[in-house]
């Protein structure tokens, strides 16, 4: 992010040059520097785009849209919702599979990292990439979700037959971004342990997604984490 080309995959690189060669990605790149300069950031650097470097522009399938990284030490790798390798799992994490388990019956994973996910083509976007160590929502309207909800244009204009899944009111307010008269968007509450018992739990979106995905003829998602 220091410098002038993002560590992006190239099929992503090339859909949204246009955003990388704007204004306020510009303004965006030189608000980060200054926070290094004082503050702990996360992700690091090198896994700010890691849900683009797993899942190419042309291999989504399906999208989940999360809001900030989560901001303890060592939890935030990239992916929303997701830790990395050894980190303990966030309560909303642990909902997520606790949903899972119960639409198809696959065990609560020891790891909560979603990697496997990503390589099948979930993509795992935050709608702020970046935040500031143990301060929730520090980077947000600082130009990360003018760039998100860029990503999720051009997904919606270039690609057929995806499937959103959006996880409570703020990711809800992404639908208006989407055709939804060519993707499918699946809804329900945040599976925070705030909200996941008002509409979370019993949602069955990970049956529902690939019941979706077979009648496209597309390769179901095997979401079970081993």
């Amino acid at each position: 992010m220091q410098n002038s080309n993002p560590q992006i995959e190239e099929s992503w690189r090339t859909i949204l040059s246009d955003e990388f060669k704007a204004l306020y990605f510009s303004e965006l790149k030189q608000f980060l520097v200054e926070e290094r300069k004082q503050f702990t950031i996360y992700p690091p650097g090198n896994q700010i785009f890691s849900a683009f470097n797993f899942t190419p522009f042309t291999d989504v399938k399906v999208v989940v849209i999360g809001q900030d990284p989560y901001h303890g030490v060592g939890q935030a790798h990239g992916l929303c919702f997701s830790v990395a390798r050894g980190i303990r799992k966030p309560p909303s994490l642990i909902n997520i599979f606790k949903e899972m388990k119960g639409d198809l019956g696959f065990e609560i994973p020891m790891d909560g990292n979603l990697e496997a996910w990503a390589q099948q083509g979930v993509l795992l976007l935050n709608a702020t990439l970046t935040v500031r160590a143990h301060q929730a929502g520090s980077h947000q309207n600082k130009g990360w979700e003018h760039f998100t909800d860029a990503v999720i244009q051009k997904l919606s204009m270039h690609r057929d037959q995806l499937i959103f899944l959006l996880w409570g009111n703020f990711a809800i307010s992404k639908k208006e971004l989407i055709d939804t008269s060519k993707h499918a968007v699946l809804t329900a509450a945040h599976p925070s342990p705030f909200s996941a018992n008002r509409g979370f739990f019993g949602c069955k979106h990970f049956s529902k997604t690939n019941e979706i995905l077979e009648k496209s003829s597309k390769q179901k998602i095997n979401w079970e984490i081993i």
